[in-house]
């Protein structure tokens, strides 16, 4: 739905600068854009970044309509429009509100401390084939995700699910104002986002003030604090599920066995469903969108027919090592419009490779079938991918629609049989599916490692460690982002993708080889190279990179390879010095010698000065890190006032950062804390675990007392017991120090300690008492408490283990 920009100044009550146009499309993030025409972009400030920054940029890429604070000088965008508000953030929230206005359809709203995508989902599953429906993108729940997804209305609409998310008081009246519910559903209460409030009870108070004048509330009696603040609410119908009497929905029996049986009583009739997964979540998320269901009329019949073919929603896309060095992107369980223009601004983003291949199955969504591909084909012609393979007949049936490379198959199995075929090789595969398609088997054929042993990267959690510690720097701070030891077991081009993307300011890595793997990834931030070596020079010269320079050895060396190269243009260099650590770096004494023969070797720019802290998360120590301070302000005052042009300086590691502010200078370097390990207990509350180290168990045995398990016959049994073998060894990186009970895993939420020697490719471990079978997950570590606890138990630090996971162990990358 296009609108003229003075409608939206005057619904805005704002200025205007410019000529009047059309606006259908509101942007937010300058790196999503894809159709300039028509595009609104809303400058948004914050504490991390403003929009304002991009607006030049998205200027010079087409846009030509902004939404600005008061104050913005203009002259360089003379031809485009400008609308004047005082508060940007505000002025979107009215607009989605204004936007709001203008449609008379019922609106359900969700809120609760979790489920809320989830319900979401499933509900626009079970009412998508009776009603055209519109439903927030993925999590779009906060004061900025909600006005988006209301802006997505239309007139082909006639249902809205959308979900709000609150993290502190006064913040649910701006999104019930936005959003209008007609109706409302209160999934639970928890602990997620508690921080902020007093008690449950508080918390439930705001999430209320959602449904302000809504007709018909949705909740679960169980849940106290809800139960007796919705009874003092006026003028909403409560409709309620309990597992006690005196519940509209009594739940009387739920009973597990390859899914889950629910009887219930409702009306004064016996009624059930079947829900296909086991877990107390999905179980509770059902039963939500059950009693909605039966407060909305649908029959029992019907219900349990569409619950029992729910889809597992897909909470992330997850990004593997493929063959023939492809990047598999799975999304193998949604297949609709929001999310395919989701997953493809993520394939997008990818820089490793330029060609681009998508694979997608028929989109499930309601509505009218020529509608929804003309929407697709726009999407898919829009973003450009070097190569579409759509599966399925109806996708099939509007292949005249898609402007790029294309082929086509009824279904899954077809196109299996002509993978060989098909050349996938150096690029991106996004594989984006409805369930039923069963993409999976296309993910298997595709993967390059087949080990059951996997690293799983969160890169969500990775962006939340790189704003944490962006939130503590003062204003004009740079961050140069540590990616050496394929960051920290992390990954080389994945991470280094993702912080380039995120607007992270510089790259460090140990060797040349390193980042002449990041620039062949398409990696452009620029990298320095800690350890430059004599034979990498060639190398860095050609893919510019940016050496450390710490004895007068190496400066030897990068002058003299840049006087053989030939090149005119001085190379970017980056000054080591010893304060205090004693491993590399120039003295004191030196600085007079340094100096002269930097002035002498226009060969060379100093791009930074920088030294590194002995001691900085040590409290024992903080006299000492405060010396190297003083130490390395007086070395680099002497060097920067001996030049004729800036030079950076940077002496603080991810535990300096917070504790030492006053030294941030103008660059700090981020490096374990990205991963999520804290510096004190204080900070470790703030980061997000990154990684989470998983294997299988291979067998399961039944040993009698007395009999021995592995290596030397170490494992000696002191009782009947249960002992499973797990697809991980010393060559994974699971230390040998891990053996005879020193380490543990875990295995359905129960620990399960090691039993004998670990094995190079496998170990045993102990699940007496534990419901398990084989191929069932263990998980070795998937939060820091836990990565500390097996670091100790090797009489090492996080940063060994998590360097010291092996190559072959598969590395799986994950983006909510």
């Amino acid at each position: 739905m296009a609108y003229k920009v003075s409608e939206i100044v005057k619904a805005l009550n704002a200025k205007q600068a410019g000529a009047d146009r059309n606006v259908e499309n509101l942007l937010i993030d300058s790196r999503s854009l894809v159709v300039p025409e028509g595009t609104l972009f809303v400058a948004l400030k914050s504490a991390k970044n403003d929009g304002h920054k991009y607006i030049g940029e998205l200027y010079r890429r087409g846009i030509r309509a902004f939404l600005v604070e008061e104050g913005y000088d203009a002259k360089e965008q003379s031809d485009a429009t400008f609308i004047l508000v005082k508060d940007t953030q505000n002025a979107l929230q009215q607009l989605a509100t204004w936007h709001r206005s203008h449609f008379n359809i019922p609106i359900l709203a969700i809120t609760g401390s979790n489920g809320k995508t989830i319900v979401k989902e499933w509900l626009y599953q079970l009412l998508s084939p009776d009603r055209v429906i519109v439903r927030s993108p993925r999590s779009y729940n906060s004061q900025v995700g909600v006005p988006l997804s209301v802006w997505q209305i239309n007139s082909s609409h006639q249902l809205g699910i959308f979900e709000a998310g609150i993290s502190q008081p006064g913040e649910m009246e701006a999104l019930q104002h936005i959003i209008q519910p007609t109706i409302g559903l209160f999934t639970n209460i928890g602990e997620a986002h508690g921080l902020n409030f007093k008690d449950a009870r508080h918390k439930v108070k705001e999430k209320l003030k959602l449904f302000k004048g809504v007709k018909t509330l949705v909740f679960c009696k169980d849940y106290s604090e809800i139960d007796e603040e919705v009874k003092t609410l006026a003028g909403i119908k409560a409709f309620c599920w309990s597992k006690k009497p005196g519940a509209d929905l009594w739940i009387n029996e739920v009973a597990k066995n390859n899914g889950t049986s629910v009887k219930a009583t409702y009306n004064g009739e016996q009624i059930s469903i079947s829900i296909p997964f086991t877990d107390e979540a999905s179980i509770e998320n059902a039963i939500n969108c059950w009693a909605y269901m039966l407060m909305s009329g649908y029959k029992n019949d019907v219900i349990a027919q569409r619950i029992a073919n729910l889809q597992q929603v897909a909470m992330r896309l997850e990004m593997i090592e493929g063959m023939n060095n492809c990047s598999i992107i799975n999304d193998v369980y949604n297949s609709d419009i929001n999310s395919l223009s989701i997953a493809l601004d993520f394939l997008n983003q990818q820089r490793q490779h330029e060609r681009k291949t998508l694979i997608l199955s028929d989109i499930m969504q309601g509505g009218d079938e020529e509608d929804v591909y003309t929407k697709v084909a726009d999407i898919i012609n829009a973003r450009k991918p070097s190569r579409l393979i759509g599966i399925g007949e109806t996708i099939s049936r509007y292949a005249g629609e898609f402007n790029v490379e294309k082929h086509f198959f009824n279904n899954t199995n077809e196109f299996l049989s002509h993978l060989p075929g098909f050349i996938f090789h150096d690029e991106s595969v996004l594989v984006k599916g409805a369930r039923s398609f069963e993409f999976e088997k296309i993910s298997r054929a595709l993967q390059q490692k087949a080990h059951e042993t996997v690293l799983q990267i969160n890169f969500n959690s990775l962006i939340h460690n790189l704003n944490y510690f962006r939130s503590h720097l003062k204003p004009g701070t740079r961050i140069m982002a540590m990616v050496k030891a394929f960051s920290y077991g992390s990954g080389s081009f994945e991470i280094a993708n993702v912080l380039q993307y995120h607007k992270a300011d510089y790259l460090a890595v140990a060797y040349a080889d390193e980042g002449v793997e990041l620039r062949t990834s398409g990696i452009s931030l620029p990298i320095m190279v800690m350890n430059p070596e004599p034979g990498s020079f060639d190398n860095m010269l050609r893919y510019q990179l940016e050496p450390e320079v710490y004895s007068f050895r190496i400066l030897e060396m990068v002058l003299d390879a840049v006087k053989k190269s030939g090149s005119n243009q001085p190379l970017p260099v980056h000054i080591k010095l010893d304060t205090g650590m004693h491993r590399l770096g120039f003295a004191d004494g030196d600085i007079e010698k340094l100096i002269a023969e930097l002035k002498k070797s226009p060969q060379v720019k100093v791009q930074s000065v920088f030294s590194h802290l002995a001691a900085s998360d040590a409290d024992a120590h903080k006299d000492f890190t405060l010396l190297q301070v003083n130490r390395f302000k007086e070395m680099s005052d002497k060097i920067i006032k001996s030049l004729d042009y800036p030079v950076m300086r940077h002496i603080l590691n991810s535990a300096g950062i917070v504790r030492f502010p006053e030294a941030q200078f103008d660059m700090v370097r981020l490096g374990i804390g990205l991963y999520g390990v804290g510096a004190n207990d204080e900070e470790q509350k703030k980061l997000e675990n990154v990684s989470a180290l998983k294997t299988t168990i291979s067998q399961i045995n039944h040993l009698k007392k007395g009999e021995t398990v592995g290596y030397n016959r170490r494992g000696v049994l002191e009782k009947d017991s249960v002992i499973a073998t797990v697809a991980i060894g010393y060559a994974d990186g699971y230390g040998r120090e891990l053996g005879s009970g020193k380490g543990q895993m875990w295995v359905n939420g129960k620990p399960a300690p090691v039993v004998g020697d670990v094995c190079m490719d496998m170990c045993m471990i102990d699940i007496t008492g534990i419901d398990t079978k084989e191929g069932d997950e263990v998980v070795i570590f998937d939060n820091i408490p836990a990565l500390r606890q097996m670091a100790k138990a090797m009489n090492t630090i996080p940063y060994e283990v998590l360097t010291g996971l092996s190559g072959r162990v598969k590395r799986i990358y994950t983006h909510e």
